[in-house]
Formats: C-alpha cells, sequence, structure tokens
C-alpha cells in the first residue's frame, strides 16, 4: 500500500428527514458542480435516513462547521488486510451482484475538503464471504483536489449476524486513521445488528440494474480557516475584514460585519443582492 495505515484502530430511499438541510450536503453540491453556489438556495437534501422501528426522529448528521462531532469510528472486524491494491473500482465483466457505486467528499472540522486522502475499502461479495486470501472486494484510493472519492463495487452479501456493511478506514495526511463502516437505508437487519449507527447510513438510489450511493465523511482535522491551495478551491477575498458588499468575491474564513453584526465566511462565492449574511447560513456563520 502506498501509504501506511498503522497506529489506529431510479427510485431514492430516504425518509422524511432526509430533506433537511446540513452545510455538508450543500457543500458537496457546490463541489460537485463545479461553482460556488450558495446551494442553500436549490434545495438539495441531506443524507438519507432508516426511522427506527420503534418510531421518532434521528438525530442530525454531523455537520462540520457547527462543532459537532466527525464521522463515528466502528470496529475493524476481523477481516481486514493490509497491503490492498492501489484501486477505485473492484469489479470486473465477470463479477457476480448489484453493481455499485459509492460516491463522496471528506471534509475535516472547517467543512474545507481535504485532498490526498487515503481511503482503504473492503467487504464481503454477493455471497456474504470475505476474501482472505486474496485481495477480492478490497483496495485502496485516494482523494482528489475537491476532495472526492468514487468507488465502484457490488452491493454486499449477507452472513450471519451482520446487516449489509462496507468497511473503509480513512487517513487523512500526517493524521490518525477512521476506522468505520457504511450502511444502507431500510435493510431489515439495521434493527437487529448490534453495531449498526445510522449516522453511518449512505443515501442509496436504484439506476438502472444497479444502485448508486452517497455518503460524505468528516474527519477530525483541524483545518486553517484560510486554507492553502490543495485543500479546497478558492477565491480570492478582495476584502478580508471589512463590510459586506455585493459583487465581492469571499473565501473561506473571510470576515465580514453587516448591519454591526460579525459574520465568518463559509464557502466560496461572490457576494449578490439578497446573499446578504443573515439570509444564508449556507455562506456565512456569525462569529
Amino acid at each position: 500500500m502506498d501509504t501506511p495505515l498503522d497506529g489506529d484502530q431510479s427510485t431514492t430511499e430516504e425518509s422524511p428527514d432526509s430533506r433537511n438541510l446540513s452545510r455538508r450536503p450543500v457543500l458537496r453540491a457546490a463541489l460537485a458542480a463545479g461553482v460556488a453556489v450558495p446551494a442553500a438556495l436549490m434545495g438539495v437534501p441531506a443524507l438519507a435516513r432508516t426511522i427506527p422501528s420503534t418510531g421518532g426522529t434521528l438525530e442530525p448528521t454531523p455537520q462540520c462547521d457547527d462543532g459537532d462531532d466527525p464521522t463515528p469510528p466502528q470496529t475493524e472486524g476481523p477481516y481486514f488486510k493490509p497491503n490492498s491494491p492501489r484501486r477505485s473500482s473492484l469489479v470486473d465483466a465477470n463479477t457476480v451482484g448489484t453493481r455499485l457505486t459509492v460516491t463522496g467528499f471528506v471534509f475535516g472540522l472547517r467543512c474545507q475538503p481535504i485532498a490526498n486522502v487515503l481511503l482503504d475499502f473492503w467487504q464481503a461479495d454477493n455471497n456474504g464471504v470475505y476474501d482472505n486470501t486474496g485481495f477480492k472486494f478490497r483496495g485502496h484510493q485516494f482523494t482528489d483536489a475537491q476532495g472526492k472519492f468514487t468507488l465502484t463495487t457490488i452491493v454486499p452479501g449477507l452472513y450471519p449476524g451482520r446487516t449489509r456493511h462496507i468497511h473503509v478506514k480513512l487517513q487523512a495526511p500526517g493524521q490518525r486513521v477512521l476506522t468505520t463502516q457504511l450502511y444502507f437505508p431500510n435493510e431489515p437487519r439495521n434493527n437487529t445488528d448490534t453495531i449498526f449507527d445510522p449516522r453511518l447510513l449512505m443515501q442509496v438510489r436504484n439506476v438502472g440494474q444497479g444502485r448508486e450511493a452517497v455518503y460524505d465523511f468528516v474527519l477530525n482535522v483541524q483545518q486553517n480557516p484560510n486554507p492553502t491551495s490543495g485543500t479546497t478551491p478558492t477565491t480570492t477575498s478582495s476584502v478580508p475584514v471589512g463590510t459586506w458588499t455585493a459583487g465581492t468575491a469571499y473565501s473561506p474564513g473571510a470576515s465580514v460585519t453587516y448591519g454591526g453584526v460579525s459574520y465568518i465566511c463559509l464557502q466560496s462565492h461572490t457576494a449578490q443582492a439578497g446573499w446578504e449574511p443573515p439570509n444564508v447560513p449556507a455562506l456565512w456563520r456569525v462569529a
């Protein structure tokens, strides 16, 4: 493996509360589109949820800009193997199983995407069996300059005691390893699997004969309010400190005042009338 991991351990499946906005999906939408658009004005949904059989609501997905916890860790399990091949696709033309593409971004604690994060995936095959002699359904990759990853695989099979899941280890450059698992919504065994955590549910939809899934990770990585090149695309703020002004290009961490209140910029954008700080919490937070 290129980077060591030693040191640490079309129907969308969504529930009613999956429509609530959080800043992380807003940022992922802007990154995926390659534009600095205030996605809060675009009605971007949050990650999918599965309501427990006992009813009630789930706690929100952690929001990296509000001081909440990063993506929760989970047990490694008995089947991890080091030295997996570097590849983003774990399938070939003869692979048996329902094709699955998982995409997402990796963010730090200030909602800035992180480049060159190592992601090492492993999972069971269509029959619920892990390859412990070779490297079938095992592979690692790195996030691109925008913090994005793409995994091509299959929907893992079931085996006794567990619901469907995909294992992953993540390591940002020079940081500790996060070991966790990803889950599928609306799986009957989610309610009986003692390891299952609803915060790790992917958003999944059927596409043709296959499925597509989305999940964004938040790592416990401190970030500079003015990120350097290679961590996130930015635009230069012509007014790093001053009064909010329409037509100004602001970058994350820029500080402005508006109506006598100080605000900190959360994502790159060019200010327009109607996007004043109090009106767009996806772009600004109170300092």
